[in-house]
């Protein structure tokens, strides 16, 4: 796994390639506790009061989840949405050197930030949480190419146990076939085909304030949280300008900032 240790606003070569090669990386320990402490607050203020736009476990029906949003555990929270117009700590986090200088060098000097997309706390809950399977994130996207970054902080502790992401390396850069797939557009664990691949899968345990950047095609999932407390994330992601969304999708369905 590419593990790189923050030590300056932006990245080596070196580091780079990492980046190129694998299809994402981990920054260790560069958030600040200041911003984490603030987005932890947010994430419990909202999560308690049910403040804004929410989604829930039982609304995606993924396996784990509670069957139905009256049935037990069915308004278990999976993520907040549009978690920048919650508090001005995500402005500020996302216009920061040790970021956004990381995203020009993989994005270019102009950085946008779409706000239909991620723009979230994710939330796993130790009782009624579910299991994701393999996917890409750009599968439902409407941008002119799949060029996207993701960028994953860890607000607590993200293990094999209570359902850290685990990605499959190179898979940004491969050509998927269409049967490889099922019809919700998961990678088939089934199929011969994928075996390699899933042999290949990598866990990308975090501490508090930790960076995954991953890349909008790179093969991701994660299981449901199987320890005793609740996981907490904050997501974003990010394209260059001229990687335009289409028009009359979702993924236009809402104003963006431009960041650099």
């Amino acid at each position: 796994m590419s593990v790189l240790q923050a030590t300056a606003d932006e990245f080596t070569g070196t580091e780079l390639d990492a980046f190129t090669r694998d299809g994402y990386f981990i920054c260790r320990g560069l958030v600040p506790d200041d911003y984490l402490t603030r987005m932890k607050a947010v994430a419990d203020r909202d999560s308690a009061s049910r403040l804004g736009d929410i989604e829930y476990e039982a609304e995606l029906q993924y396996p784990g989840a509670p069957s139905t949003l009256d049935s037990e555990g069915g308004h278990t929270i999976r993520r907040l949405r549009q978690a920048f117009s919650r508090d001005p700590v995500f402005s500020r986090l996302v216009k920061e050197p040790f970021l956004l200088q990381r995203l020009q060098q993989l994005l270019g000097d102009r950085v946008v930030m779409p706000l239909a997309h991620h723009n979230c706390i994710m939330t796993k809950n130790p009782l009624y949480s579910s299991d994701t399977c393999w996917h890409q994130d750009i599968r439902y996207w409407s941008f002119e190419h799949a060029d996207l970054i993701n960028v994953w902080i860890a607000l607590t502790d993200e293990s094999v146990d209570n359902g850290c992401l685990r990605l499959l390396p190179g898979t940004h850069d491969i050509t998927v076939e269409s049967h490889r797939l099922d019809q919700q557009l998961f990678l088939r664990p089934n199929l011969p085909r994928n075996q390699t691949w899933l042999n290949s899968a990598v866990t990308a345990e975090l501490d508090p304030g930790d960076v995954l950047f991953f890349h909008a095609r790179c093969f991701h999932s994660a299981t449901r949280n199987y320890g005793s407390r609740t996981k907490c994330s904050a997501v974003f992601t990010f394209r260059n300008l001229t990687n335009a969304p289409i028009p009359g999708t979702r993924s236009a369905s809402l104003p963006e900032l431009l960041l650099s």
